[in-house]
């Protein structure tokens, strides 16, 4: 979906597949595409009626070795390491017809029917992520001392450790509302985006006070805290920025 002038909004895509009769002509770029170095096929957004907005966006699966289909740069990120996150570039990529994936035209309705089931991924990955950074820093203030006595000692810490306890336990508890309405298949747009929004900025609001928790050693990259801290700030960012995710909320309370 990403392209470097394109990110949540699906009416700035500007890769276009153009009808050739027997194949489809495929020119544009993206970006900041998980795994695009490693893959083998890729699921291309791209303009298949060039005045239809969102609505004339169609999913041009493209395999590996296409003519015309290159890899950038494995970008370089703060976090998530492990993860190569690649530019993609397509120039004139001839691809066979029955190479559309879904119906012609119906890339937004394809992707907002399953953008639901990704977001509701990454809050559960929000979530476990928050009570790890919980586990783990409580032990710590546990073990550590100050001023001759645990950290634990102190009211300040068990206040902070009592709130991140409390805000995790309500955000699993919507969480698994919404994992049984996912399973219902009765879960909306709307309680997915809450539950993203909310879960990763729970996620990054956690892992800042748990290394405020560690003090120094919180900020060497030896501590699982530290590591928590760069890999899960791009949770409120893909799948959908928290701002995206209060503009749908935001707009089916207010239409």
């Amino acid at each position: 979906m990403t392209e470097p002038g394109a990110g949540s909004d699906l009416q700035a895509i500007r890769t276009t597949a153009e009808d050739k009769g027997d194949h489809w002509l495929l020119n544009g770029s993206k970006t900041f595409i998980s795994n695009g170095i490693l893959a083998d096929l890729v699921i291309v957004v791209a303009k298949t009626t060039p005045d239809g907005g969102a609505k004339g966006l169609s999913l041009i699966v493209v395999e590996r070795g296409a003519e015309g289909f290159e890899r950038g740069r494995n970008l370089d990120k703060i976090g998530q390491k492990s993860q190569d996150t690649a530019e993609l570039f397509f120039n004139d990529v001839r691809v066979p017809k029955e190479n559309l994936l879904g119906e012609l035209d119906g890339a937004f309705i394809h992707l907002m029917t399953n953008l639901a089931q990704e977001r509701m991924g990454i809050a559960v990955a929000a979530i476990a992520a928050a009570e790890h950074l919980l586990e783990i820093t409580t032990q710590y203030v546990k073990e550590r001392e100050a001023f001759g006595r645990p950290l634990a000692k102190l009211q300040h810490i068990r206040f902070e450790i009592a709130e991140m306890a409390t805000e995790c336990a309500v955000t699993r508890t919507f969480l698994d509302r919404c994992i049984v309405d996912h399973s219902d298949g009765t879960l909306d747009a709307v309680h997915a985006s809450m539950a993203k929004w909310w879960a990763t900025e729970l996620q990054k609001r956690t892992a800042d006070r748990c290394l405020q928790l560690h003090g120094g050693y919180g900020y060497m990259s030896e501590y699982k805290v530290a590591k928590a801290f760069t890999d899960g700030r791009i949770q409120t960012i893909y799948g959908g920025t928290t701002e995206i995710m209060k503009e749908i909320i935001g707009r089916s309370l207010l239409a």
